[in-house]
């Protein structure tokens, strides 16, 4: 990450909402995926390696707050998540398939998409497209989860 980035992320973040702060948990997410899939393409295997790395310390971190918090369906479905992305990730290094990498940051993507749409205020979970957990691509998921979100963001 260049100085002009961090410089932007620290001054995003401070003073950021609770909504705020996942939704930059996400673009870094979403950044370290779109940098291992590069990464991989150029053949750099070793920053694929530390991209991926930090991606899955950024869904550890993630997960922790899972934890911390009061449970329910919700929780368990966005661990659900967090575990099939984690697996697809490590799938994608093992099968050397950036493709992989960038179908996850989609994925990553449009979830930060709902939780942006979260933020605003009087939106429920339901009308923001939380309702997604159901379904076939995450278990308790549906493969047209993110249908609710149009953000054109991309890391």
């Amino acid at each position: 990450m260049s100085p002009t980035e961090m410089a932007y992320r620290k001054t995003a973040v401070s003073g950021a909402s609770g909504f705020g702060l996942l939704i930059a948990l996400y673009d870094t997410l979403a950044g370290d995926l779109r940098r291992a899939a590069e990464a991989e393409r150029a053949n750099d295997i070793e920053k694929r390696c530390r991209e991926v790395n930090h991606a899955l310390l950024v869904i550890a971190h993630l997960e922790d707050r899972i934890d911390r918090g009061p449970g329910g369906e919700m929780a368990q479905n966005m661990k659900a998540f967090y575990t099939l992305l984690r697996r697809k990730m490590i799938e994608a290094q093992a099968k050397r398939s950036a493709t992989i990498l960038e179908e996850q940051m989609k994925e990553v993507l449009d979830l930060r998409a709902i939780w942006q749409a979260m933020e605003q205020p009087r939106i429920s979970a339901t009308s923001a497209g939380l309702g997604f957990m159901s379904g076939s691509n995450y278990p308790g998921g549906s493969s047209s989860m993110y249908e609710a979100s149009s953000s054109r963001w991309s890391a």
